[in-house]
């Protein structure tokens, strides 16, 4: 079935506040381990994301593990820190009004989740977070979103689509693939979406948005390619 309309939503920084999990994860990290162990872990951590081209926390403890001093961290905070990960409360960070704004989308057509990440993490992230149930399962997470469009289309065919994230990189690569047939949304949230240097660096998107829970307020018109330049924020300080 061909839709008139898909909604690709993005996770980290669009629909849940990923600075404040990583905010809480360092915090954890310093107290479990100490600063310079802590600081070791997120040197790991980068050095995988540019290997692999996404995030992978899981992934930086395992090399953390194997590579780190054999004496220098006890396996039990190693598997509390796991626990951490696994366990950690993603509801408590979904921006106030993502599951409303979801629940407007899903007025005028089917939302999914479009995601990079692994492959045990991220979908944890989704599940816990309540995102995979408000989409009705419909979740997709790759290395490189931008690049697998046609597998997108071949899962949820669609005359339009609208793709909501917090990285005009990401917005800007979509939108040279689908031109027309896609409307970029933009909500102002996170460090990348605040980064003066990456605000200039790409095309401003069709609709800018100052929090994701402003996207309940978007009419079907808009979003299928009447692009106002910037929605005001509704929200109540």
């Amino acid at each position: 079935m061909t839709h008139a309309v898909v909604f690709l939503l993005d996770v980290d920084n669009t629909l849940l506040d990923n600075d404040r999990v990583v905010e809480d994860l360092r915090g954890h990290l310093v107290q479990a381990f100490g600063a310079a162990s802590a600081d070791r872990y997120w040197a790991i951590f980068e050095q995988l994301r540019s290997e692999l081209g996404y995030a992978d926390y899981l992934g930086a403890l395992q090399r953390y593990r194997v590579h780190g001093p054999g004496d220098a961290t006890p396996d039990p905070a190693l598997l509390q820190l796991s626990t951490f990960l696994i366990d950690y409360p993603f509801v408590a960070r979904l921006y106030p009004g993502a599951l409303r704004a979801i629940e407007h989308l899903r007025r005028f057509g089917p939302a999914v989740i479009l995601s990079d990440g692994d492959v045990v993490f991220q979908p944890r992230k989704v599940q816990r977070s309540g995102l995979w149930q408000a989409v009705e399962g419909r979740v997709l997470i790759y290395i490189h979103k931008e690049q697998m469009l046609d597998a997108v289309q071949q899962h949820y065919p669609a005359h339009h689509y609208v793709m909501v994230d917090d990285k005009l990189r990401i917005l800007a690569a979509m939108k040279q693939t689908l031109r027309e047939r896609l409307t970029t949304v933009f909500p102002r949230q996170g460090h990348y979406a605040v980064d003066p240097h990456n605000i200039a660096a790409y095309p401003p998107a069709d609709i800018t948005l100052e929090c994701i829970g402003d996207l309940a307020g978007v009419g079907l018109p808009d979003l299928l390619g009447q692009r106002p330049a910037h929605i005001p924020s509704k929200e109540t300080p």
